[in-house]
């Protein structure tokens, strides 16, 4: 199999270094890549939303793999702007597009699932929803649409956090999140592949927590005591970050399980932390 990544971001690189071995050759789009030395033995192409080159769309041809995790802009989704014709013209591949579980919007802690319709009262959820529906258009009836919760993994995690002194606990009642390790990202990545036909998967956990019970646990095993609560509604936030407080719903991954047939290796977020402390995170 052949693989090309539209956006080489945090979950991209963790899949291909996990299951990377499955492919016979591996390509994707990186904004700039003179500055990406991560990326060693993948043959990467600059795109930042403009025209592509032959080369690009060449490769995305080729590809019997096409993984997607450029986010929409204010525009639209700028790959599909760029390769839409590339793509219809193009031969049958398996299309996976890495959305977000932020677009069901605000449940007041309820669970949700995939049968639940979404209601995004954000811009950049009403963009992704779009962004949803036009790769399903565009993949002939063999797409899947990952939605993520909340990631975390190596390098980016409540220990992290910590040990930098940027980690709070802002408290807002109910408030619940939901979160997926880059590990059981990849799995689910790896499982879609296989799957034949369209479909859409909440990519979560078991436990959906609130965020300041998440700092605490991490500060249980560092050691050390956790920041001090803050009260959501005098906590000094950006917009950007009061937004997410905006919307709180329990994810059923349950379908995942079932039809993806997707073991957790981090079912919770303290497995997650546990298995990150252990391999040195945080120290």
């Amino acid at each position: 199999m052949r693989l090309f990544i539209l956006g080489f971001g945090y979950s991209a690189r963790h899949f291909v270094r996990r299951f990377g071995g499955a492919f016979s050759h591996i390509a994707g789009t990186v904004r700039d890549p003179a500055k990406r030395d991560d990326l060693a033995g993948i043959e990467v192409h600059p795109f930042s939303g403009s025209r592509p080159a032959r080369e690009t769309a060449e490769r995305i041809c080729d590809a019997d793999v096409l993984l997607v995790s450029v986010p929409p802009g204010s525009g639209g989704d700028p790959a599909i702007a760029a390769f839409a014709d590339v793509l219809a013209a193009g031969r049958q591949r398996k299309i996976i597009y890495l959305s977000t579980i932020g677009v069901y919007g605000d449940h007041a802690g309820s669970w949700v699932d995939e049968s639940t319709p979404p209601q995004a009262a954000l811009d950049r959820t009403r963009m992704r929803l779009a962004a949803e529906q036009a790769w399903t258009d565009m993949g002939r009836g063999d797409v899947a649409i990952l939605r993520l919760a909340g990631i975390y993994g190596p390098g980016r995690n409540a220990l992290v956090t910590l040990r930098t002194g940027t980690a709070r606990r802002v408290i807002k009642p109910g408030q619940v999140f939901n979160r997926i390790h880059t590990d059981d990202i990849a799995s689910a990545i790896m499982a879609a592949v296989h799957h034949q036909g369209s479909g859409t998967w909440n990519v979560c956990d078991d436990e959906p927590a609130p965020p300041q019970d998440v700092i605490a646990y991490a500060a249980e095993l560092m050691g050390v005591a956790p920041p001090p609560e803050e009260a959501f509604g005098t906590a000094e936030m950006s917009a950007m970050a009061r937004s997410f407080y905006a919307s709180s719903a329990r994810v059923s991954n349950a379908k995942l399980k079932r039809e993806l047939g997707v073991t957790l290796a981090h079912p919770t977020y303290r497995h997650g932390l546990d298995a990150l402390w252990r391999a040195g995170e945080g120290r």
